[in-house]
């Protein structure tokens, strides 16, 4: 099979494309031909070498895929409520080896796509849907009229959070570049805020004084910290990654992951006691444990897509051979949505 592989740590430029052995499913797994991969910010921080527990090179970076069962090993026990053959589609989620031709996945991180969903749009789904949905939902308990402010509300967390929230009556702001403003208006955010010339602190603290009920930070740093001003009594700040680290041009600097490191801040227990505040950390590759929970929780947005509430937003698609431009893209903040690699 052909993959993308990280060769070195470093720019868009380390993906290299490579013929491989192609997978062989063990007892438990499913084989399956990929159609469409999810380019998610996780997979530019794995190749840089600064996403947690990133493999020496070479490897395979990528976090999720939808295609077709090839084969299904014998010898596993199908979850409850999966119902698979050879020939279905289906979505899948991966710690890494996302960027190829083929995969093997254990079944627990399989799921059957909903009559109507393409390649394209499972692959942009189950990672930003399922944090956005685990953040808010699950972990955060929101209710019809709570306020939420979604940084990054253009992107791909960002803009399933903003459909999720639509759907359950929330009252969103959401941060993004100049140029992003118009979509965030047209998408439903009730409070536009461009962060090149706001402060989001000021806008929130504006039209709700006492704090709101969630923040969804993966920015990293100080603005945890910034965030963390804008959450009330009974509020929660959500933190989901470090996107901080990472400059512009796609280059691994270790003073810029230790600069977000020394600006994160400590939290304290009692501090967070006397503000009636909780901090969520999610981190959605350490919970296929929970297979049951996520199967839950994407059955719910899957029904919810079906229902037309939710639909995911493609920002551009490229053949897997053109990774580096992919990760290029998203790095210069072009992407409006879903950055998908097409597999043929």
């Amino acid at each position: 099979m052909r993959a993308l592989v990280v060769g070195q740590y470093g720019p868009p430029e380390v993906l290299q494309l490579r013929e491989m052995p192609d997978p062989q499913p063990k007892a438990g797994e499913v084989l399956i031909r990929v159609k469409a991969i999810g380019v998610n910010f996780a997979d530019l921080l794995q190749r840089m070498g600064i996403y947690p527990k990133t493999p020496k090179p070479p490897f395979v970076p990528g976090l999720e895929i939808a295609g077709v069962v090839e084969k299904i090993a014998a010898g596993g026990t199908l979850p409850e409520g999966l119902k698979l053959k050879p020939g279905d589609a289906v979505a899948a989620l991966m710690v890494y080896n996302a960027y190829a031709e083929w995969a093997a996945v254990p079944l627990r991180q399989v799921y059957r796509l909903p009559a109507g969903m393409n390649f394209d749009e499972a692959a942009a789904m189950p990672e930003n849907y399922l944090v956005a949905y685990h953040s808010m939902f699950t972990m955060g308990n929101l209710q019809e009229g709570d306020r939420i402010l979604i940084h990054g509300a253009a992107g791909g967390v960002g803009i399933a959070a903003v459909q999720l929230a639509r759907a359950r009556g929330l009252v969103v702001f959401g941060t993004a570049g100049r140029l992003k403003q118009d979509f965030l208006r047209k998408s439903g955010v009730d409070h536009p805020i461009d962060y090149e010339k706001s402060d989001f602190v000021e806008v929130v603290k504006k039209y709700a004084p006492d704090g709101i009920e969630m923040v969804m930070d993966a920015i990293g740093g100080k603005s945890f910290a910034r965030s963390y001003k804008c959450v009330g009594p009974g509020g929660r700040l959500v933190v989901y990654g470090s996107s901080s680290a990472a400059g512009p041009d796609g280059k691994p600097s270790w003073w810029r992951s230790l600069w977000t490191k020394i600006e994160t801040p400590w939290f304290n227990p009692r501090k967070l006691m006397g503000r009636n505040i909780a901090v969520i950390g999610v981190h959605l590759s350490r919970l296929h444990s929970r297979g049951g929970l996520l199967r839950g929780e994407l059955d719910e947005i899957f029904r919810m897509y079906s229902a037309g509430s939710i639909k995911p937003v493609i920002a551009k698609k490229f053949p897997l051979a053109e990774g580096a431009a992919a990760h290029q893209y998203i790095h210069a903040r072009k992407n409006i949505g879903k950055v998908i690699l097409s597999v043929k």
